[in-house]
């Protein structure tokens, strides 16, 4: 059973509980998505409304593409529908400014349970203080991410303005695949928002600095992504700093899919973010799944009226990467307790190519979870 991953055929899908065409899915010719991870999904988002995206950092193809809504499965939820990513996005803040030279893996910032500044109070959840990089996304800091970002896009004398600043921020996150529409093979694919100098002109006609839009730089505020596009960044950290277009049909010849992507990062400071995801599982905001093997990951938990969204964004193993997973689950609360656990099952099944009786069992309990 270990590798019945290897020996299902992919154009299997008939098996697949819900019909491809009710999902928005193609139905023209073999497809890359394992229908083992599918039916996972599927039964994890039950009564939910949400999304799992599995890609294979090897060759960006989608393993998983599962989606549920108040009238059933629509792909539109994991490629269609740009959100906030919360805290998820920590991890290419990170990235961008430790390229830029902004931060080191040493650089630490105070945290009392969140930061004020002012009459603007932004909460966090208690943790030690003060806390450096690899801690500060470890326990998913957010006192550390608006403090770093504000002090980048007001560093005058490095970038000579704040809409040069915001520029160089903006191409960083582009070459992750994020903000825009990455043109995959299926239709219905949206972008997001990633705010450039002349949207942010635009929208604050009375200025704006660093602290007006500090609210990026723990994923709020003027930034949305689809899952999709969280998925790709954790295949690019997985990668250190590479990635194919994700795709969905198998055996493609389209050159689009299999030339590579390369970011816009420096390439050490990966093996810092990659560190500090492997702690997030390790000791963490994501222990729920830590296992023998080593997964990396990040929590996210998204603010927004009523109850909050929970998201993770992860891969597996460390060293080798073979699957990369985003679960999204709207008004699921925090991403440790549901999109975290979602993604361990879904890593697991992957790459043991079965769920022990332990972890069957968390799956149906969250199966049987219903969010309003």
């Amino acid at each position: 059973m270990k590798n019945i991953r290897n020996i299902i055929p992919f154009c299997l899908l008939a098996f697949l509980p819900v019909g491809l065409r009710a999902q928005g899915l193609p139905t023209d010719g073999p497809l890359t998505l394992r229908p083992m991870l599918q039916q996972l999904g599927e039964r994890l988002l039950q009564g939910k409304t949400g999304s799992i995206v599995a890609i294979n950092p090897q060759n960006g193809e989608i393993l998983c593409l599962a989606t549920n809504t108040p009238h059933g499965a629509d792909v539109r939820q994991a490629i269609g529908k740009p959100q906030a990513p919360g805290s998820t996005f920590k991890t290419a803040q990170a990235l961008t400014l430790l390229s830029e030279g902004i931060v080191t893996v040493d650089t630490k910032v105070e945290c009392n349970k969140g930061f004020i500044d002012g009459n603007i109070r932004v909460g966090c959840h208690q943790h030690r203080s003060p806390l450096a990089l690899k801690d500060a996304i470890a326990q998913s800091c957010n006192s550390w991410f608006l403090v770093t970002f504000a002090s980048m896009i007001n560093d005058d004398f490095m970038y000579g303005s704040k809409d040069e600043a915001i520029t160089t921020w903006r191409s960083y996150m582009q070459s992750m695949g994020l903000g825009g529409p990455m043109h995959i093979d299926m239709e219905g694919e949206q972008g997001g928002l990633l705010a450039g100098a002349d949207y942010l002109n635009r929208r604050y006609k009375d200025g704006w600095d660093g602290k007006t839009i500090w609210w990026a730089g723990m994923g709020q505020g003027d930034v949305t992504l689809t899952p999709l596009q969280l998925c790709n960044l954790a295949v690019s950290i997985a990668n250190r700093g590479w990635y194919y277009v994700p795709h969905i049909h198998k055996d493609t010849k389209n050159p689009r899919y299999l030339t590579r992507r390369q970011t816009k990062v420096a390439r050490e400071a990966y093996s810092i973010v990659v560190d500090a995801m492997r702690m997030a599982v390790d000791q963490g905001t994501a222990t729920s799944i830590k296992t023998s093997y080593p997964i990396c990951g990040k929590t996210g938990t998204i603010e927004n009226p009523g109850e909050d969204h929970s998201a993770f964004i992860g891969f597996a193993p460390m060293a080798e990467p073979k699957i990369a997973v985003s679960v999204y689950v709207e008004h699921g609360g925090f991403g440790a307790d549901l999109a975290a656990p979602m993604a361990g099952l879904l890593i697991e099944a992957y790459l043991k190519g079965q769920l022990t009786p332990a972890s069957e069992a968390r799956a149906k309990r969250i199966a049987a979870k219903k969010i309003k």
